[in-house]
């Protein structure tokens, strides 16, 4: 006797931001199943337009879901706390009554009007010197949260038709977005400055690193420094997070929205259809992601927009 055994398989679709499964029965037959929405969209416009038509309040209004009880009292290293979306973050850590240990190459008036805790000058993340010193230079305990978001962008379009490419501001792109991180990392804690089961490390990256969307953000290449240095941040997060995990420290991976900065200028005719916030609602929800970071997410790329994945 035979048995009929009728079954089906799922073809996931590999396009990121299409949530939904087709189901084929055995006659060919198939339906669409819709998941849950995991991933963000890629087609910034696109996705700024659907958060739009939703009324999205956690993409439109991140204080109808910020939480910043959590930074009473922390102690929170910051890289870059002297200018742009790094000193908003440390403005809007002050207010929120954190400890703000500034990590900087030179401060600025508007970093030392805030009071931080701590201001360590000197430190120029593609050192191994510099970042050596951090170590002796932090008087005042560990850190309970590292954010790493010191970076660098080379303005000008680069394309290999016509030779415009730069390749030691590729290298320098590199050295401060991917290597600068992981040796600030790697300084404190070796100098017992991240504590094992309570201290959090936040990798401030880009969108701009995920190669799933270059198809969608870069149809036409370019841009190779800056695609590349964020690419290699990436790696470096998930292998920092990969590494740390034994010790009980989450690392979370996060693209920070488009903010109004003085690095993104160069796009200022294309903030508002994009959906760019000024960098004090960029903070925001950047601090409300990294109040998320926990030993399930560690080593997640998020999307500090909307909460949701970027695919890598």
């Amino acid at each position: 006797m035979f048995r009929t055994v009728l079954f089906a398989f799922a073809l996931v679709s590999t396009t990121a931001f299409t949530p939904t499964t087709r189901v084929f029965g055995i006659r060919g037959v198939h339906t669409t199943l819709r998941m849950a929405s995991r991933y963000s969209l890629p087609d910034q416009p696109a996705r700024f337009a659907k958060a739009k038509a939703e009324k999205n309040a956690r993409h439109l209004d991140i204080d109808s879901c910020y939480d910043p009880a959590f930074l009473a009292g922390k102690r929170v290293a910051v890289t870059g706390a002297n200018r742009g979306i790094g000193l908003s973050l440390a403005k809007e850590l002050t207010a929120q009554g954190a400890k703000v240990v500034g990590l900087v190459r030179k401060s600025s008036p508007e970093l030392d009007a805030l009071n931080p805790d701590e201001v360590i000058t000197g430190i120029d993340v593609t050192s191994d010197e510099a970042c050596a010193s951090i170590g002796g230079k932090v008087k005042n305990g560990p850190i309970d949260i590292l954010i790493n978001n010191a970076g660098y962008f080379y303005e000008p379009v680069e394309k290999i038709e016509g030779g415009e490419l730069n390749f030691s501001e590729e290298m320098k792109m590199i050295d401060i977005c991917a290597v600068g991180p992981l040796r600030v990392t790697s300084a404190l804690y070796n100098a017992n400055l991240l504590t094992k089961e309570k201290s959090t490390i936040a990798m401030i990256t880009s969108q701009g690193g995920s190669i799933d969307w270059r198809t969608t953000q870069n149809p036409d290449g370019g841009d190779y420094g800056h695609h590349m240095s964020k690419a290699a941040a990436n790696m470096m997060g998930v292998l920092v997070a990969q590494e740390m995990r034994k010790f009980g420290i989450a690392c979370g991976i996060l693209h920070p929205g488009f903010n109004k900065t003085e690095m993104t200028a160069k796009y200022a005719k294309i903030w508002e259809v994009e959906g760019a916030v000024d960098a004090e609602v960029g903070a925001k929800r950047v601090l409300h992601e990294v109040g998320r970071i926990n030993m399930e997410t560690t080593g997640k790329f998020i999307n500090c927009e909307d909460g949701l994945e970027i695919p890598w």
